[in-house]
């Protein structure tokens, strides 16, 4: 797997459970609507971190924890995701809406950060096992955006049409 080689050779991380939950999450994100599944009351997909962040706010809008969680951890997946493997397609984001700070993309990367902290919170139910693994991915978000590099590199030396279509997607 693409990934377990880039992590392990590449980096030497020696995280397994971070490596498989990147590789399962890589795979996830190759459907589009996996990449943008929240939706907000009115069914609407949502596409901005901001509004993102809208929707997991337990006082605002999120009508259980449970829901404030998903929403979390779906922002940390998807910031890492972007930063990872499409970094200038957040450069190009964070420009068109007039936040032409050269720190444009380390929001994207505290955000994450942040937000998987929050979902390693929730160590109730059937999350207790979770736990280690999203305070794993907070700690050590820029090093995974980095291996993320690594695995970028490979996935466009494989020239694949459907990897091209999705990167022609997420930067048109």
């Amino acid at each position: 797997m693409v990934t377990e080689r880039c992590f392990l050779e590449g980096i030497g991380w020696p995280g397994r459970a971070v490596i498989r939950y990147l590789g399962e999450l890589l795979i996830d994100f190759t459907h589009i609507d996996h990449v943008y599944k929240i939706r907000n009351a009115q069914g609407r997909r949502v596409e901005d971190v901001v509004e993102m962040l809208m929707e997991g706010d337990l006082v605002s809008r999120t009508p259980s924890l449970e829901r404030q969680r998903q929403v979390h951890k779906h922002i940390g997946d998807y910031t890492l995701f972007m930063t990872g493997l499409f970094p200038e397609c957040v450069r190009r984001i964070k420009r068109q809406r007039v936040l032409a700070s050269p720190d444009a993309l380390l929001d994207y990367v505290e955000t994450g950060k942040r937000s998987y902290r929050i979902a390693s919170e929730f160590s109730y139910g059937g999350h207790a096992g979770e736990v280690p693994l999203f305070r794993k991915l907070s700690e050590d978000f820029g090093l995974c955006v980095f291996g993320l590099g690594y695995v970028r590199a490979d996935l466009k030396r494989l020239r694949n049409p459907r990897l091209q279509r999705m990167w022609g997607t997420l930067l048109s």
